[in-house]
């Protein structure tokens, strides 16, 4: 299949799973797959105007936004979750996040919905390295058979279905992944619904603005201190669980009111069955003690490591040495 096709399937797939398109345009379109122009924008807005009827938001979805997002985060207006979009809180390659209006009867005034943006916008670097050890989950977060070839080819072929499959176990990942940490104590965002294309969790900050990371914020040194206990707390928690942040750094740790919250698990890595573990730990405790240490914190990722790996994952095993004239 030639790049142009693959893009072409790629975004007839995403029209046709955010009902952006009637069939007769979708038809229209596939047959004239030779021509690079991109559809009219026109139908797009005119599509996502018909959600918006049914689902109309205080925040102002940007054009190419509109449908995706609209249709995303529907099923949680639906369910009677949130009743309002009131903000984009973060932009990403990978997903977006949104404050909401959380309806009352969730307790929450406020929720944060993190939308993942249609794969063509996305970038997930590397992700074969954290897919190691991982089964692939379905929609309903329980494992796909090991022995369906359809799936696996599928996936291997990055067909318009591969490619809903794979997406959808990146994001049950991450959600079932918060599901377990939130209940063993770790500091996350409770996690409230799953989508298909989206998570709907409490949210940080208030109404001027959401939490924002460490790396926007300067400590004192007691402070610091305590937060950096925190973090390793959080981190050998995971370990207990079999599990490793995998891109752990202080652009992913919120701060508010004092305390911390781990964000962002899509690259969730097993301790126990990825042969890259060691590598994807050891980044995440040297990009952690790289911000520690610069509010003043005494810290060596290296015996860190060593530490943690000895405790929770076992001993590497050892070359044997032997001398050189042993067998002589």
């Amino acid at each position: 299949m030639s790049q142009d096709n693959f893009e072409t399937d790629e975004y007839e797939y995403y029209l046709t799973r955010f009902n952006l398109v009637d069939r007769a345009e979708r038809r229209s379109r596939k047959a004239s797959q030779g021509s690079k122009k991109a559809p009219s924008p026109v139908v797009e807005r005119a599509e996502s105007r018909e959600l918006e009827e049914e689902f109309t938001t205080t925040y102002q979805p940007g054009r190419y936004e509109e449908g995706w997002l609209l249709s995303s985060l529907r099923p949680f207006y639906d369910q009677g979750l949130i009743s309002d979009v009131l903000a984009q809180v973060k932009g990403g390659k990978e997903a977006s996040v949104y404050r909401c209006a959380g309806h009352p009867t969730t307790g929450h005034e406020w929720l944060a919905a993190k939308v993942y943006r249609p794969r063509k916008f996305r970038n997930l670097r590397n992700d074969k390295m954290y897919r190691q050890g991982r089964e692939i989950l379905g929609s309903d977060g329980s494992p796909v058979k090991k022995n369906d070839d359809r799936v696996m080819r599928a996936i291997g072929k990055k067909t318009a279905f591969g490619m809903e499959v794979a997406h959808t176990s990146w994001l049950m990942h991450e959600y079932i992944t918060l599901q377990q940490l939130h209940r063993a104590g770790a500091a996350v965002p409770e996690p409230l619904a799953v989508g298909e294309n989206a998570i709907l969790m409490s949210y940080l900050g208030d109404a001027r603005r959401a939490a924002p990371t460490l790396h926007e914020v300067h400590l004192d040194l007691d402070e610091a201190e305590v937060l950096f206990a925190e973090v390793l707390r959080n981190i050998e928690l995971m370990l207990t669980q079999g599990l490793i942040h995998g891109d752990l750094s202080a652009y992913n740790i919120l701060y508010w009111e004092g305390k911390i919250t781990l964000i962002d698990f899509p690259q969730v890595t097993r301790s126990q069955s990825n042969s890259d573990a060691r590598f994807i730990l050891e980044r995440d405790l040297a990009r952690v003690c790289d911000y520690f240490a610069g509010q003043g914190v005494a810290c060596d990722a290296d015996t860190l490591i060593e530490e943690l790996w000895l405790r929770y994952i076992g001993p590497q095993e050892e070359e044997l040495w032997f001398p050189s004239d042993m067998f002589d």
